[in-house]
């Protein structure tokens, strides 16, 4: 992945279930099986920002706030000592506490330790040990200390400046720190005494009016934030979550994994116009043979050996359509245009899915650049490619004991008809075998099939490689198929003597019936 294009990731996907002989040619290969894609609609991981800072809970709302304001941020998650999700921060909750708070006596939101306090006024510890924790109202005691309040006490903050009888008096009403502002240092006596009565002392280069307000800035972040904020998971679903995200008054959302720790922010602005997921079709060019939500995604490229189907394009894109047995083919002719030589585990893959696709190369849509992939490939894995082959159909072929229900949804395709319908048209693959004592239970398998997905015909193509002919399985009106192939249903079974594609031999005749 990347050798040609280093600079978009590639990544490797299935829409359907890995079939017995796929398989097969996997483990020959010892190749990992794709991720299974269930559709290509935008999903929040898809628009995420997953650069958004994330804040402690401990650390002092200035910080955060500086943090919003330095990286023009509306919110940011506040996470726990473990790292999961505890709130989020937002412009709202700061500015309403401070507006709030603009007529009210200064306090402290949570209790606050005293090492926070020294951090955010930039200060110095002169006595206690910064561990200390206040929680009341802060004071900046400008007035005769005859006149001070009797509610100043325990757990409150003083602030004052040079002033060493207010320095003691705030130590002798049992205040919770004492903070000496414009970068006063108390003499040895108050300092002694601070000691004696256990309150820091703390030293501010502030002024007394900024350093108590930027006291209140101490307290831990998390007194403020919202606790209950908007999560998402990242592969939620755009249109599942885009009006909660536009209906929360901070136009956004946590993105969260298994553990509730955040991983990204999906905000307002993120919905607008987002990019869509980016995708390359190969061997199918069908809407309806591709994933959910291909028509939402940007198709970059199609690398086909079908008709051009119905997938539609917002701009034009590279794309090939070649009339070869496989589309492996052209993905070998890729592989050696650019002077490449595809790995050992690659190359089997290749080889199986050129022989899957021609019917070990009996198959009428065989061309002259099939044979030429396999001689290559042959030669690349120093392995008989025909052997190869047949081991992978005898080994996969073996339908005793596969129940009905996947015998018949086996490889299938659906195609669009007229009328805005689709049918549905599956194959398996015998050696020397047909499937004449089972056709009961096919039948019915294949009827439960047709009304579940809606399909006006279903068919089964049972192919006998040896004998290079098909049964074709029919479940609805036999009527139009009978007259494309000009042979009579007998107990909706159409013997199809030398048929054995389903692209080239019987596709587009029903498609033309139809």
């Amino acid at each position: 992945m990347g050798r040609v294009d280093p600079h978009n990731a590639y990544v490797p996907v299935r829409l359907g279930e890995v079939n017995t002989q796929t398989r097969w040619v996997l483990d020959r290969s010892k190749a990992s099986e794709p991720d299974f894609l269930a559709h290509v609609m935008l999903r929040v991981r898809d628009v995420m920002r997953q650069d958004s800072p994330l804040v402690e809970s401990t650390e002092p709302v200035r910080e955060v706030g500086r943090l919003m304001a330095r990286q023009d941020l509306d919110l940011v998650p506040i996470v726990g000592p473990d790292g999961t999700l505890s709130g989020v921060m937002t412009e709202r909750a700061l500015a309403r506490r401070y507006i709030r708070e603009s007529r009210e006596p200064s306090e402290l939101d949570a209790p606050t330790r005293v090492s926070a306090i020294v951090k955010v006024l930039q200060g110095e510890t002169l006595s206690g040990s910064g561990d200390e924790e206040v929680s009341g109202q802060i004071w900046c005691m400008a007035m005769d200390i005859g006149a001070l309040p009797s509610e100043i006490g325990p757990g409150d903050v003083a602030v004052v400046g040079n002033r060493d009888d207010a320095q003691r008096a705030a130590i002798e009403l049992g205040v919770g720190l004492l903070v000496v502002s414009n970068g006063t240092r108390p003499d040895a006596d108050t300092v002694a005494l601070a000691s004696q009565h256990g309150v820091p002392v703390v030293t501010s280069p502030l002024d007394s009016y900024v350093t108590a307000r930027m006291i209140t800035l101490s307290a831990p972040c998390r007194a403020l934030m919202d606790p209950e904020p908007l999560t998402v998971r990242p592969d939620d679903l755009l249109s599942d979550v885009a009006d909660e995200v536009k209906e929360v008054h901070y136009r956004a959302a946590v993105a969260v994994d298994a553990k509730r720790k955040p991983i990204g922010l999906v905000t307002r602005t993120d919905l607008v116009s987002p990019r869509p997921r980016r995708v390359l079709l190969v061997d199918h060019a069908e809407q309806a043979q591709s994933v959910e939500g291909v028509e939402q995604a940007e198709i970059v490229e199609i690398l086909d050996h079908h008709h051009i189907g119905s997938i539609e394009t917002t701009v034009p894109v590279r794309a090939t359509f070649d009339p070869v047995g496989s589309t492996s083919t052209l993905v070998i002719e890729r592989f050696r245009q650019n002077g490449m030589e595809p790995s050992r585990s690659s190359a089997l893959l290749l080889l199986g899915a050129i022989m899957s696709d021609t019917v070990i190369l009996n198959s009428p849509t065989t061309t002259e650049r099939d044979w030429s992939a396999v001689e290559y490939l042959g030669r690349v894995l120093a392995i008989d490619p025909m052997q190869f082959g047949r081991e992978m159909f005898e080994a996969t072929s073996d339908l005793e004991g596969v129940e009905a229900d996947a015998i018949v949804s086996r490889d299938l395709k659906e195609y669009e008809v007229g009328g805005g319908h689709t049918i549905g048209i599956a194959q398996v693959e015998t050696v020397g075998q047909g499937l004449d004592g089972r056709k009961p239970e096919l039948m019915e398998a294949m009827r439960r099939v047709r009304e579940r997905n809606g399909y006006p015909i279903y068919a089964l193509m049972v192919t006998d490689i040896l004998a290079k002919d098909t049964d074709l399985y029919v479940s609805g009106d036999p009527g139009p198929l009978e007259q494309a192939f000009g042979q009579a249903a007998v107990e909706n079974v159409i013997p199809l003597p030398g048929v054995m594609s389903r692209k080239k031999q019987v596709a587009p005749k029903v498609l033309a019936a139809l």
